[in-house]
């Protein structure tokens, strides 16, 4: 793992947070929706990205459909929101760090064609130890439909600046479950959450007590600067996050990521 903020650092870090003003999103007009998307890479250049669903390392365990690029899309508004929390980290020796963006439709259906095949139980270990694979839907794991198809949520983290080395995911390793402590887990580069990204465990749930202080400091920290600049935290899960004022609040898209 790289280096950790420490609750110390994120107190203060917070705390001159909450001398800068918030600023109100106002949503454009525009005729052809998919060109209000932007590439977060070009818009922002110094986040990091790691594309979870382009890769086999995510739940499902293969590439997932309509991911034909490891890119994030976003809508204008919320990409130019999410580059104000880019710059208030920056003066930090902070980036973050994006796992997922705009999902399309088709890859909603992916994961839902995976959550009905009971017997596929490959990622069980790191992503759902606890889980059992026909309470996903229930549980409220997997869902027909998805906010991330809207093209304003994203899930994300925060990384230290110079970016620490990413340990390399390699098909068939040996998995670890993701609520382990962060040397026991996939060795992500983010500073420590408590636990992995896409981890179906309740210590992944934004506020529980369960982690320890600088677990919870550092979620704090990434949920304030979202807040500042208009998202909304699912509590649920300490990396996923919505534009309140999103553009396109009722429309599910479905372009591939190209």
């Amino acid at each position: 793992m790289g280096k950790s903020v420490t609750a110390r650092q994120s107190f203060f870090i917070l705390a001159g947070l909450t001398l800068l003003l918030v600023l109100p999103l106002a949503a454009v007009a525009g005729d052809d929706a998919r060109d209000r998307f932007v590439d977060v890479r070009e818009h922002i250049p110094s986040v990091i990205m790691d594309i979870r669903y382009f890769s086999p390392h995510n739940f499902v365990g293969e590439r997932i459909d309509g991911y034909n690029a490891p890119k994030c899309l976003l809508t204008r508004e919320a990409a130019d929101a999410l580059k104000r929390v880019q710059e208030d980290l920056r003066e930090f020796s902070l980036t973050l760090k994006i796992y997922d963006c705009y999902r399309p439709q088709r890859a909603v259906s992916h994961f839902v064609r995976w959550a009905k095949d009971i017997g596929d139980t490959r990622t069980k270990k790191e992503f759902y130890p606890t889980v059992d694979k026909n309470r996903l839907f229930e549980d409220g794991y997997i869902a027909e439909r998805s906010g991330h198809s809207r093209g304003s949520t994203l899930d994300l983290t925060i990384v230290p600046v110079p970016v620490p080395e990413q340990e390399a995911y390699s098909p068939g390793q040996a998995l670890f479950a993701c609520y382990l402590p962060a040397s026991q887990r996939f060795r992500d580069n983010s500073i420590d959450m408590g636990t992995g990204f896409d981890c179906f465990h309740t210590l992944a749930n934004t506020a529980n007590g369960s982690v320890g202080p600088v677990q919870r400091a550092n979620r704090l920290l990434l949920k304030t600067l979202m807040e500042k600049q208009g998202f909304v935290n699912y509590d649920k899960e300490w990396w996923h996050f919505t534009l309140k004022n999103e553009p396109f609040p009722d429309t599910y898209f479905d372009f591939p990521i190209d």
